[in-house]
């Protein structure tokens, strides 16, 4: 049912392009898994996503278990039937809302803390807005009800969802939780990760184990282990990524290695341009990212030649990018013509230009990872990240 060959290595780096088989087809990798939360991309029909040459799509398991959606999707025939894609699904397992609807809101930071003014202080354990325990989860909804979720619950979930890759249920820490309460964290993700496997019975779809362990050695090397032995047939790197990029990149030199090299590697939520060679070339295989549709929303282009606000490109005459098969592009709509409906005081020519920049951005990172691949076959990954070099300044 599932099978992942690694085709071809790069010598310089561990970039590795390979096939991942499932049973909605043969995902490529390395690939991007562009986010539709609650089964769609946001703006577009099923017949855009198809025609926008998206391969891999994830969605979100709390969003659609919190708004009622799981009895429509299992109606539906499944996810795939639901969405209208018959590309290849992930579904998270809720473990990700276990820091942005608790700790991230707190202490008011991402999975990677990036730089604060000032002294950075840690160890903020206390006064979490939700209530976490060793057997699982407690949420409040928007009506006040408490929600509970734990491993058992999120696998029962996913399965009814029918995504082709799915994942354990973990506990998402704060880059600003100590190391003590992450060593904590740690424990329970570990013990949750052994009963989804037990739980996880549809032998459709592929249980990956993640590694969490915050931004300290000890911790992520001891959690790959530990998730190793498990056994899954594939991993997750998620969890807080540490105060700045070089961290994460850290992170994945001390995990990656201790992976089984015949099995896929997630980097959970990271998905930027420069995060997509970086990830590549420390042997990751998978990604998930909001970022070209969300940014899409907000007027934000990204071309083979830079990343643009759609307002410095508002008196450009030609189309965003020529080498685009994008519809936009297609259509020969110039960035001009596309500032004006974003600007428009209109509700549906903003949403319309909305539509046409996601899209875009979709089709962009599409053909990025394409580039990707080919360059990783044709033995020169390294050359073509330098081609990219204006994402790193």
């Amino acid at each position: 049912m599932f099978e992942f060959k690694i085709k071809v290595t790069d010598k310089k780096t561990r970039a590795r392009l390979g096939e991942f088989l499932t049973p909605h087809g043969i995902l490529t990798t390395p690939s991007l898994a562009f986010v539709g939360t609650q089964g769609n991309i946001k703006l577009l029909n099923a017949n855009e996503v198809y025609r926008s040459g998206m391969e891999l799509m994830i969605v979100n398991t709390y969003h659609l278990w919190v708004n009622n959606k799981v009895a429509e999707i299992q109606r539906a025939g499944g996810i795939h039937n639901y969405s209208g894609f018959k590309g290849i699904i992930m579904s998270d397992s809720g473990g990700y809302q276990v820091f942005s609807l608790g700790f991230r809101q707190l202490h008011k930071v991402g999975k990677i803390t990036k730089m604060f003014p000032g002294k950075i202080n840690y160890g903020f354990d206390k006064e979490n807005v939700i209530k976490i325990s060793d057997e699982g989860v407690f949420f409040k909804a928007l009506d006040g009800k408490e929600l509970f979720l734990d491993a058992k619950k999120s696998i029962e979930l996913q399965e009814k969802i029918g995504a082709d890759i799915i994942f354990t249920f973990d506990e998402c820490t704060s880059p600003l939780n100590s190391k003590k309460y992450t060593r904590e964290a740690l424990k329970r993700t570990h013990t949750w990760a052994e009963i989804s496997k037990q739980i996880h019975s549809k032998k459709n779809q592929a249980l990956f184990g993640i590694i969490q362990g915050g931004s300290y050695k000890d911790l992520r090397q001891y959690s790959a282990k530990v998730i190793k032995k498990i056994g899954f047939l594939g991993y997750g790197i998620g969890g807080s990524l540490g105060k700045t990029k070089r961290d994460m990149l850290a992170i994945l030199d001390w995990v990656v290695p201790l992976i089984e090299e015949d099995k896929p590697r997630h980097l959970l939520g990271i998905g930027g341009v420069v995060d997509l060679f970086n990830g590549i070339e420390r042997g990751i295989d998978l990604f998930d990212c909001v970022i070209p549709t969300r940014e899409a929303r907000h007027g934000v282009v990204y071309t083979h030649y830079g990343r643009y606000d759609l307002r410095k490109l508002k008196t450009k005459k030609q189309v965003l990018e020529k080498s685009c098969l994008c519809l936009a592009c297609r259509q020969h709509l110039t960035a001009a013509q596309l500032y004006v409906l974003y600007k428009s005081a209109d509700f549906g020519e903003k949403i319309l230009a909305q539509k046409y920049l996601t899209l875009h951005n979709i089709y962009f990172f599409s053909e990025l990872l394409k580039r990707i691949r080919s360059a990783i076959a044709e033995k020169n990954f390294t050359k073509l990240k330098k081609i990219y070099s204006v994402y790193y300044q």
